[in-house]
């Protein structure tokens, strides 16, 4: 990429922030997207949060943000339930990402529903949680993985995301998940639609090579990897998860597109 893009995408854990502290730098390179006029959205595969807390969090670790600035797959999995008359979901996660799904219309239910959709439900992952959900699928729910990263970065080192238990749910019922969130192209498709679909090359910046990098190219979008968050030097990476450009961080992104 040789010229300024027409959009950002922008992931938020180990890009902007590392656990609840800013990447150097990382607040002016945000600025500067902002002062320039390139549309911006902040794609996260956190799932633990509504759109308006990421926001709020954010604004108070000194981004300036609002909720629309924000794309999540709780966003993105009450377009998929909405979108073909459902009204309803069984929802396994924690914190307050449920808000996002009943501002969006859709009413959290333990029974008779046809969908199951899983986040990162940290603590709440029980015994009884998973039974629960196994047995809706049995029943015919559908089952929607708000994401399913194997693990993600926390200030004290890596933590498990939803993936394992998505995975475990899949091979329990004999089913398969429809992915919300990173590396879905779908996911990109809806974050690029919310931003009006800007002509011109887009560009994604994330830590996660398969998630952020592989997903974003897939959807037809560039990808830039930095090393802030995840990736470490020597990572081995699928050929179409191969960015476009390895920064060391977010903070080099003005130097390189002025």
């Amino acid at each position: 990429m040789r010229r300024r893009p027409a959009a950002v995408l922008l992931d938020i854990d180990g890009v902007l922030v590392v656990g609840d502290r800013p990447v150097p730098g990382a607040i002016q390179a945000l600025d500067w997207i902002r002062e320039t006029g390139i549309p911006f959205r902040c794609v996260t595969n956190g799932t633990r949060r509504s759109r308006a807390t990421i926001a709020a969090r954010l604004t108070d670790l000194g981004f300036p943000t609002e909720p629309k600035d924000i794309f999540s797959p709780a966003i993105a999995a009450v377009r998929r339930i909405r979108g073909v008359g459902a009204d309803s979901c069984h929802l396994v996660s924690t914190g307050d990402v449920h808000l996002d799904l009943l501002a969006g219309g859709c009413r959290l239910v333990d029974s008779d529903t046809p969908f199951v959709v899983v986040g990162d439900a940290a603590e709440n992952w029980t015994y009884g949680a998973m039974n629960r959900a196994f047995r809706l699928l049995l029943d015919g729910a559908c089952l929607i993985a708000l994401e399913r990263d194997r693990y993600w970065r926390e200030q004290d080192g890596f933590s498990l995301g939803a993936g394992p238990f998505v995975a475990g749910l899949e091979y329990a019922a004999g089913c398969t998940a429809e992915v919300m969130g990173k590396p879905s192209p779908a996911f990109f498709h809806l974050a690029l639609d919310d931003l009006g679909r800007a002509s011109g090359p887009i560009l994604m910046i994330g830590d996660d090579p398969v998630a952020d990098i592989g997903g974003a190219r897939g959807a037809g979008c560039a990808g830039w990897l930095v090393r802030t968050g995840k990736y470490r030097d020597g990572d081995a990476i699928p050929d179409a998860a191969v960015p476009d450009r390895v920064i060391d961080s977010i903070a080099d992104l003005p130097a390189i597109l002025e």
